[in-house]
């Protein structure tokens, strides 16, 4: 039978939101470069391995990102690091809209994935920290104001790219966002104990749990990162709506991760979470199942909004999971994070494209299945030896 958690409160105060907010900024770079994929794909006319060389870069920056964040936080605290990482996150982004050049646009992919890394993990366990037993309905809260922009940046997006401006100017919305919140809000930090979160001295080494946690982050954030960057690829074939059009299905794919987080939020702080990981997986599994099997628009809509709502509380779990994993120092867990995402996004996706080119996009989409199975057996592996 299901235990039910002791009630805790989550406090939104000023630091708070301002985080929630970073993470808006981090999600209308992030699903506004997963949305243009396709479409720079048609611009630049190459194959679907060679496209997927740019969710590479975004992985490469990413991992370079885990093995710069510990000596970055350390050096410059967690509010210089995370928006240092803004800024560079929204030079990336600006380089893939000045430029059409295909070494160009992977450069701008790489250095907005590495930068943005760094504020998103270095936001994690800043918010982490400050909430204490509330950190997992936080960080779920937080990822929720996140997929909110992102469900806005990519039907945005599917729109412009329809009109005579074109998909390049949607992009703009991820650097006119940053200079917002740096006027209203850049002096704001959370008040946490820092040294809670960076050890100060011997502590021992991380054991199974630790690893078995990044093991699960991997196989969720390739799942997450397969269906960003080619659920549009697969929906276009599938249902004969072009690719701009087909845009659109991303959205629903966000519009189900919104609704999942901000009620993952609450279920975060009545249910343990290896349940609430498991049945999220399910569901996940069900969406996957109805998307991949439909061919009419409407049912791969209603496949991709349940996908999203299973989706939706991977990876904040699964961050809480590395955090627990890590004795509670939550500086570890986020600098392991970004080296097993990174690795995730540059397997998955790269993976998907090459068998995309092989055997077709819908009979490559068999990896999600794959990917949901292993993290259901990290997870409940982990909870039986708990």
């Amino acid at each position: 039978m299901t235990s039910v958690l002791p009630r805790v409160r989550l406090v939104r105060d000023r630091p708070t939101w301002l985080i929630y907010l970073q993470l808006g900024t981090f999600a209308s770079y992030l699903y506004g470069l997963s949305a243009a994929l396709p479409l720079l794909r048609a611009d630049q006319g190459t194959s679907a391995t060679v496209a997927g060389l740019h969710g590479t870069a975004m992985a490469l920056g990413t991992i370079a990102a885990g093995l710069a964040l510990s000596p970055l936080t350390r050096r410059y605290g967690r509010r210089v690091t995370s928006w240092a990482g803004l800024a560079g996150m929204n030079a990336g982004v600006l380089l893939v809209l000045a430029s059409d050049a295909q070494p160009l646009t992977l450069l701008g992919y790489g250095v907005s994935g590495g930068f943005s890394s760094i504020l998103l993990y270095t936001a994690m366990a800043a918010l982490s920290d400050h909430h204490g037993p509330a950190g997992p309905a936080a960080i779920s809260e937080a990822n929720a104001v996140g997929v909110v922009v992102g469900m806005g940046m990519t039907f945005g997006l599917s729109m412009v790219a329809q009109s005579t401006l074109g998909w390049r100017a949607a992009l703009l919305v991820t650097p006119v966002a940053s200079v917002l919140l740096a006027l209203a809000m850049g002096r704001v930090w959370p008040a946490v104990r820092e040294a809670a979160g960076v050890a100060g001295g011997p502590a021992a080494r991380p054991g199974w749990r630790f690893h078995m946690a990044g093991l699960v982050l991997f196989c969720c954030v390739a799942m997450e990162f397969t269906f960003n960057l080619w659920a549009a690829d697969l929906f276009a074939s599938r249902t004969g709506l072009s690719t701009a059009a087909a845009a659109t299905g991303l959205t629903a794919f966000v519009a189900g991760m919104a609704a999942g987080r901000f009620a993952g939020a609450q279920l975060a702080l009545r249910l343990p979470p290896a349940p609430l990981f498991a049945g999220a997986l399910t569901v996940t599994f069900a969406g996957w199942l109805v998307f991949w099997l439909s061919t009419h628009p409407a049912l791969s809509y209603a496949g991709l909004a349940l996908c999203g709502l299973g989706t939706s509380l991977h990876f904040p779990l699964a961050m809480t999971g590395l955090i627990t994993g890590a004795g509670g120092r939550s500086d570890l867990a986020a600098a392991a994070s970004p080296i097993w995402a990174g690795a995730a996004m540059a397997a998955g996706p790269l993976a998907l494209g090459a068998l995309a080119d092989g055997f077709g996009t819908r009979t490559a989409f068999l990896m999600v299945p794959v990917l949901i199975g292993l993290a259901v057996a990290g997870v409940l592996i982990s909870s039986r030896r708990s």
